[in-house]
């Protein structure tokens, strides 16, 4: 597995990953934040923040070879480790627990996808804050205001106000 990765690193703001094109290789972040974000109407909107520990894959692109939707910039400098799809691909075929490692990883995604659509739905952004205060608090350390708040869905005075409240 080790002679498929490499480390790299990038500087803060640097684009990962653009939206509309196919990305043939995974990240996994050693050190450093990321957000994925979409853009419409002149607007960004943030729906992922990944940190130490987490992987980067634009799913359209790894899935079904197929431009991603999504950017994903830097926040920080970070540093990554990369696979090449195709490489880890080969790999699923040659070793079973690598296979259940990406069928455990696509089950997971799954239900944070199922997570995210159901919190924006259900859930005020007064209670989507506080679920980001409970399960992942050093992202409020680490990132801007303006991208927490786009990833609530809220504009960043409503956030203001919900951080008043809390207070």
């Amino acid at each position: 597995m080790k002679k498929h990765i490499s480390e790299v690193s990038f500087t803060k703001n640097f684009c990962l990953m653009e939206a509309d094109k196919v990305i043939p290789h995974i990240y996994f972040i050693k050190k450093g934040i990321v957000r994925a974000y979409a853009s419409a109407d002149d607007k960004d909107i943030t729906f992922w923040f990944g940190i130490e520990g987490e992987t980067i894959v634009s799913m359209k692109s790894y899935v079904e070879n197929k431009p991603g939707y999504e950017n994903i910039e830097l926040l920080e400098n970070c540093e990554l480790y990369k696979l090449e799809t195709e490489s880890l691909r080969k790999l699923f075929n040659e070793d079973i627990h690598i296979a259940n490692w990406g069928r455990k990883f696509a089950e997971r995604e799954l239900v944070k996808t199922e997570e995210l659509i159901i919190s924006r739905q259900f859930k005020t952004a007064l209670e989507r804050y506080k679920d980001l205060i409970k399960h992942k608090p050093i992202l409020l350390q680490r990132i801007q205001l303006g991208h927490i708040a786009s990833y609530l869905g809220i504009t960043q005075v409503s956030l203001s106000r919900i951080r008043a409240e809390i207070r």
